[in-house]
C-alpha cells in the first residue's frame, strides 16, 4: 500500500493511472472507494440503550419464486442501518400473542402463506394470532405489508380490510415488465415528500386488477402502467404463454392500459398501514427509490411522522 496525504492507495492501482499520464508521480491521491457487496452484510445488534423505533419482521412462508430469508435480511440491514430502527425477525408466528406485538412500534409482513400461488392449501397462522395481529393494529399499532404478503388473503375477508387489497385469481395478474418507471402520484405525503416523481424498480412484479376492499379507505401514493405492447411475445418473456395473450384475448382483459395502485396508505381501526407491493427480491431493495419508500413507509405507519431523508438518486429535481 503506498499513502499520499490523507488517502491510501494499492500500489498497483496507482501505478496504472500514474502510466496513463506523461509525468505523473506514482503516487495518486483518490478519494475513498469502496468496491460493492457481493455478499449481503448481516445486520449486527443494537445497543439496548439507543432509542430506536422496533421493528417485526414476521415471516416464515413463502412462495418458491422468493428469497425471503435473503429479503429478511437485507430489510433488517437497512432498516438498522438508518439509525431509526431495532428489527428483530420471526419465522414462526402461530404462537403470537398481542402482549408480545405491543412490545414494538410496527410489524412487517414478509408472508404469502403458499409455496405455490395457486395451491388450495396454505399455512395460515393460528386463530389466535391472527386476531392478535389483528387487535394490535386496530388499537394504533403500525402495519407495513410488503410485496408477496399482497399474493394472498382473497379468501380471508378481514386480512383483505388490513391491508386494503389482494391478488385475486382470476381478475389480479402479474404485467410482464420486470423492470418499470413506478409515478409517485401524492408527493405531499410525509412518506414521498421530496421524492422524485418517477422512480424504477427492477427484477420486480408489477401487480394488477387488485381486488380492494370496499370498506378500506385506501390513499394511493405512487402507480404503475400496465400496457398492452408489453404482452408481446418478445418483450413478456417465456412466463407468458403466446397463446395465453392473443389480440383477441388481449382485448377482453380488463386494466390494459391503465395505471395500477402499487403503494398506498390505509387506516385500520387507530392503526396505521403502509402497503407496497414493489419489492420482489434484493435487487430492487438496492435502488434509492424502493430504499427510501420502505424507510420512510415503515417510520410512517410507526409514528405517523417522517424524518428520515429521501435517498439522493430518488430525491426531486428541477426539470424545467
Amino acid at each position: 500500500m503506498f499513502k499520499a496525504g490523507n488517502g491510501v492507495l494499492a500500489g498497483a492501482g496507482a501505478a496504472l493511472i500514474a502510466w496513463a499520464v506523461p509525468g505523473a508521480a506514482q503516487v495518486i491521491v483518490h478519494p475513498d472507494y469502496r468496491p460493492p457487496e457481493t455478499v449481503q452484510r448481516v445486520a449486527i445488534p443494537v445497543d439496548p440503550s439507543e432509542k430506536r423505533l422496533k421493528v417485526l419482521i414476521i415471516t416464515g412462508w413463502n412462495s418458491y419464486e422468493h428469497d425471503w430469508t435473503g429479503v429478511n435480511n437485507l430489510l433488517r440491514k437497512q432498516l438498522q442501518d438508518t439509525g431509526r430502527f431495532d428489527v428483530r425477525v420471526i419465522e414462526d408466528f402461530d404462537h403470537g400473542n398481542l402482549e408480545m406485538l405491543k412490545g414494538y412500534d410496527v410489524v412487517l409482513l414478509n408472508y404469502s402463506s403458499r409455496w405455490v400461488y395457486n395451491d388450495p392449501a396454505e399455512h395460515r397462522w393460528s386463530p389466535g394470532a391472527e386476531r392478535a395481529l389483528f387487535d394490535y393494529v386496530k388499537q394504533g399499532g403500525g402495519l407495513v405489508a410488503y410485496h408477496s404478503s399482497f399474493t394472498f388473503g382473497y379468501n380471508w375477508p378481514e386480512y383483505r380490510r388490513l391491508v386494503g387489497a389482494v391478488m385475486e385469481p382470476g381478475q389480479s395478474r402479474r404485467s410482464p415488465p420486470g423492470g418499470f418507471p413506478v409515478h409517485i402520484v401524492d408527493r405531499t405525503h410525509p412518506i414521498t415528500l421530496g421524492m422524485r416523481e418517477y422512480i424504477w424498480t427492477y427484477n420486480d412484479d408489477m401487480y394488477t386488477n387488485m381486488v380492494q376492499d370496499p370498506e378500506a379507505h385506501i390513499h394511493v401514493l405512487a402507480t404503475a402502467h400496465d400496457a398492452s405492447a408489453a404482452y408481446k411475445p418478445e418483450l413478456a418473456g417465456p412466463k407468458y404463454p403466446v397463446a395465453a395473450y392473443t389480440p383477441d384475448k388481449l382485448a377482453k382483459m380488463k386494466g390494459l392500459d391503465a395505471d395500477h395502485p402499487q403503494v398506498w396508505t390505509a387506516d385500520y381501526g387507530k392503526g396505521r398501514v403502509f402497503s407496497i407491493t414493489l419489492g420482489h427480491d434484493e435487487v430492487g431493495l438496492g435502488f434509492a427509490g424502493l430504499k427510501t419508500l420502505m424507510a420512510r413507509g415503515t417510520e410512517w405507519a410507526a409514528t405517523g411522522k417522517v424524518t428520515l431523508p429521501v435517498e439522493e438518486d430518488a430525491r426531486a429535481y428541477p426539470t424545467k
